[in-house]
């Protein structure tokens, strides 16, 4: 890593290597490329940045030494191996670290730690203190136990999900290409790199489809829907290429050749992340054209006086999707401050007074967020 003067522009900055960053040609661990990745780190913690690191390649650190000659495919198989090669995975970037007497620390998710408020505010104040304390969080998947955390791109997703609810400065994702491009370089000359994105529109994603390498378990979409996560939350975003030996340190400086997405000016904060983007809804409601209006346009809270119609077996403080009753439009998600049935009962005596969902607890359906839960 070359040594030099950086100016210090995001502080809290937050990482994520995907396995093919990590990875020798035969899938297994490099401890170089780790060693490469730790030099950065270090110094920039140095410099006194605040780094979260995502981590892949617990797999990759594992497969051989349970006497598989190739990276596995089945899903046992790769649960096994994560299960012995996150705990190499981390002496690698743990004895780096010491090195230069940094503490590293150890957090495995899963998408219920997100999904669940008191887990998630859990996971929040922990890494708080971690950074205050100067150490720099490790994160990977809890890829041993959960099937749906080993899918295609969940790293990608995990990333932005820790950077938003870090409330992180910068989030970069570093991969074996250097940005988003018009189309795929390998396959077309006239492709042309993104190199400032102010929008992730729909015809983007659909754009960026298609897998990464074969070591590796993410493409350019998965980190399109990552981006538009944390853009929305308010975080920056790079997609720079982590083959220089510096990339971290100049993606730091923003002076990376890659893509950057800018963030939106007004982020949605902890609370308001967690309704947009994990709470489960236990119901539905539909709502009157003048509490669409009122919810959308105004941000008012939503009265009872504008419900028509209640389903879902819901209780206090559940969550609820709320729709527009002509269009059927998904308008957003509010916690509610009444059950199904006190509702109903209101509904149909003809009293509905008062605030059902309050608009500290409510967030709007964008078309952005929208496309976050949308398959292609």
């Amino acid at each position: 890593v070359l040594e030099r003067n950086i100016e210090m522009k995001a502080k809290r900055i937050v990482f994520k290597v995907g396995t093919s960053s990590l990875t020798n040609p035969d899938g297994s661990l490099s401890r170089q490329k780790v060693k490469v990745i730790t030099q950065q780190l270090a110094l920039l913690h140095e410099l006194g940045h605040e780094l979260i690191l995502v981590s892949s390649g617990a797999v990759a650190a594992g497969f051989g030494a349970l006497g598989f000659k190739k990276r596995p495919t089945k899903v046992a198989d790769k649960q096994a191996s994560a299960a012995v090669g996150q705990g190499l995975l981390m002496e690698e970037y743990t004895s780096n670290l010491l090195l230069r007497n940094i503490v590293s620390a150890q957090i495995l998710l899963t998408q219920d730690d997100f999904a669940d408020q008191r887990r998630y505010k859990n996971a929040h104040q922990a890494l708080s203190v971690l950074l205050n304390r100067g150490a720099i969080p490790i994160i990977n998947e809890n890829d041993t136990v959960s099937i749906a955390e080993l899918k295609v791109g969940d790293n990608d997703t995990l990333s932005a999900q820790v950077a938003a609810m870090a409330q992180a400065d910068l989030l970069v994702l570093l991969t074996d290409v250097d940005g988003l491009y018009t189309a795929n370089p390998s396959q077309d000359p006239t492709a042309k790199r993104l190199e400032r994105i102010e929008h992730i529109s729909r015809e983007m994603i659909e754009m960026a489809g298609g897998a990464g390498s074969s070591n590796g378990t993410g493409g350019m979409l998965t980190k399109l829907k990552a981006a538009t996560l944390a853009t929305e939350s308010g975080v920056p975003v790079y997609i720079c290429s982590s083959l220089k030996p510096d990339a971290l340190i100049e993606a730091a400086q923003e002076q990376a050749d890659g893509s950057y997405f800018l963030a939106e000016d007004k982020g949605l904060k902890t609370q308001k992340q967690w309704l947009a983007f994990y709470a489960e809804s236990k119901g539905a409601l539909w709502v009157d054209a003048g509490a669409a209006e009122a919810l959308l346009q105004f941000g008012k809270s939503l009265l009872i006086s504008g419900v028509t119609k209640a389903e879902g077996d819901f209780s206090y403080q559940d969550i609820v999707s709320v729709y527009h009753q002509e269009s059927g439009q998904l308008l957003g998600k509010g916690k509610v401050r009444l059950g199904q049935s006190a509702v109903r009962d209101m509904l149909q005596s003809k009293k509905a007074k008062g605030i059902l969902i309050h608009r500290d607890d409510w967030i709007s359906v964008t078309p952005e967020i929208d496309l976050l839960f949308t398959e292609f």
